[in-house]
């Protein structure tokens, strides 16, 4: 039957399609599943006896921010530990690359409040060098690259609020066909963050012109999620249907007490976009809370030229009351998160400076109370003593919407995890919650469907044909847990917690995860998208 440098054995498997499980053993050879089938004959160097347990292939975080924390360890225990062995960085439309060298000061704020601040080297420019770098890094888990539409903008615009003309959407173009030909696998957008809030209709159709040439999908954090989440809807499937591009919704979700009405609505019009031949999918992590930079709760004129000039407004009390003002009800083209969460429902995550460490865990009103201020004046004084490097968790969303969207066909899994200080417990949690609670307990789906969501179904949307499916000659990245006992513990209060029931996590090839140890197998790779077009 021949040897093997590892074999699975008396597995149940859930293959990925959504098909029904099976039993077999799996025999691994180098970074590949060579052979499926009846193996007892066969011999191996490590043999795993998974009876009684599930094997799936491995997890796809279809929106993850460890671009930075990658290049500081080469591993991120909290995302490894549930199961994932792919991430898709490059999300929201601002991150690693490229970056020219003379923005790099001024771009280290803008992203702090959602990659961290890890101690690197900001020694890269373009797609190539920032994917190089992570390979030196020896990553356990696979990672792909989405292309930044924030960094295109920052590179040929700047980051100020006015629209790009027609030279400076053409050079845009020329950027992200670099990036793709670099090996990026999508185009992303954050339409709520700088610069990229100030990209206009004619912008955002160019750059999809140009993913759909290379048939790669626009991921995009959309302009509203709550008040005028149906328009701006409406915007993006337009861009789609003239352009062709395979529209997909990041953490999707309806935001805001006052918005929650609209979720079947808002799915119906997902289901529209479908039926009239638009590819459109999402992504969604499975809570009730979202999070991000403190500051995403400013209006977007305070944006305006970047975290220096943002700062700088923050010390005039006639735009702080303007800011006010506007977060207290938010206004026409931008939502206010402070408006949605209140005081009571923004917990900050992370900051930079010891003086605010103690402010980690609590609410802003609660800080407010303390500090014997308004609660929107202490969320200014917070951005501004911290310089932009604080995150928050928002109380926006109610479980019914959540349940009710994850249970659309066209969603896939993600954890949206920041990293830094007391994060949101979906960097350590998403997938073990979906598989523990929605699968398991709530019955939203089957296991196989629960699955497919995790693993074929974003690995086709991102373009990588030999993950995601477990059969032979794919890439052996697997993982095995008991379907009865896994769970998410990650809690708001206990953020840093691993999940239960996982037994044995392998990526390409290698066991990385074995019960409670981590082996370091360094075995991830960069995942660089091919074109011939």
């Amino acid at each position: 039957m021949g040897h093997y440098d590892l074999i699975v054995r008396n597995a149940k498997v859930v293959d990925g399609t959504g098909s029904p499980w099976y039993y077999a053993d799996l025999g691994i050879k180098g970074a590949r599943i060579e052979r499926i089938g009846r193996l007892s004959g066969a011999s191996a160097d490590e043999t795993i006896d998974a009876s009684g347990l599930i094997v799936t292939p491995g997890f796809i975080d279809m929106h993850s921010h460890s671009d930075l924390f990658v290049l500081a360890s080469g591993t991120i225990p909290a995302k490894l530990r549930q199961g994932i062995t792919t991430e898709l960085l490059g999300q929201d439309g601002i991150s690693a690359a490229p970056l020219p060298a003379d923005y790099i000061d001024r771009w280290k704020g803008n992203l702090s409040g959602l990659d961290g601040t890890p101690d690197i080297k900001w020694d890269w420019h373009d797609v190539d060098s920032y994917l190089n770098k992570i390979e030196t890094a020896q990553p356990e888990c696979n990672y792909a690259y989405l292309v930044p539409h924030g960094n295109l903008r920052m590179q040929i615009v700047g980051l100020d609020d006015k629209p790009a003309t027609k030279e400076q959407i053409d050079e845009m173009a020329v950027l992200l066909r670099q990036g793709l030909d670099q090996g990026a696998c999508g185009l992303s957008s954050g339409l709520i963050y700088l610069p990229c809030m100030y990209g206009d209709y004619a912008e955002i159709e160019a750059l999809c012109a140009v993913a759909a040439e290379y048939g790669v999908p626009f991921i995009v954090h959309q302009r509203s999620e709550g008040d005028e989440i149906l328009e701006s809807m409406d915007e993006l499937l337009v861009i789609a249907e003239r352009t062709g591009v395979h529209l997909h919704f990041s953490h999707f979700k309806v935001c805001g007490r006052m918005n929650w009405h609209k979720t079947p609505e808002v799915l119906a019009k997902l289901d529209r976009g479908r039926e009239a031949g638009i590819e459109v999918t999402f992504d969604q992590y499975p809570y009730t809370a979202g999070s991000t930079m403190l500051s995403a709760v400013l209006p977007s004129w305070a944006h305006d030229g970047g975290t220096p000039s943002m700062l700088e407004r923050l010390k005039s009390a006639d735009q702080r009351k303007r800011m006010a003002a506007e977060m207290a009800t938010g206004v026409p083209g931008w939502d206010s998160m402070y408006n949605w969460a209140g005081p009571d429902g923004i917990v900050i995550t992370s900051v930079a400076t010891a003086a605010n460490a103690a402010c980690v865990g609590r609410t802003l009103a609660d800080i407010a109370a303390e500090r014997g201020n308004d609660p929107i004046e202490t969320a200014f004084d917070l951005i501004a003593e911290e310089s932009n490097a604080i995150g928050m968790i928002d109380f926006v969303m109610d479980e019914p919407s959540v349940s009710l969207i994850m249970q659309h066909p066209a969603g896939t899994i993600c954890t949206d995890g920041l990293l830094g200080g007391e994060p949101h417990p979906r960097a350590y949690g998403s997938f073990p919650k979906v598989l523990g609670r929605y699968t398991r307990e709530d019955k939203l789906f089957s296991l196989e469907e629960s699955v497919r969501r995790m693993t074929s179904q974003p690995a086709r949307i991102i373009g990588f044909s030999d993950r995601g499916i477990i059969r032979e000659g794919m890439r052996a990245d697997l993982v095995i847990f008991n379907e009865a006992a896994i769970r998410d513990t990650a809690t708001y209060e206990k953020p840093r917690s691993y999940s239960e029931g996982i037994r044995w996590i392998i990526i390409n090839g290698k066991v990385s995860v074995d019960g409670d140890q981590e082996r370091r197998a360094a075995s991830g790779e960069v995942l660089r998208r091919r074109y011939d077009i």
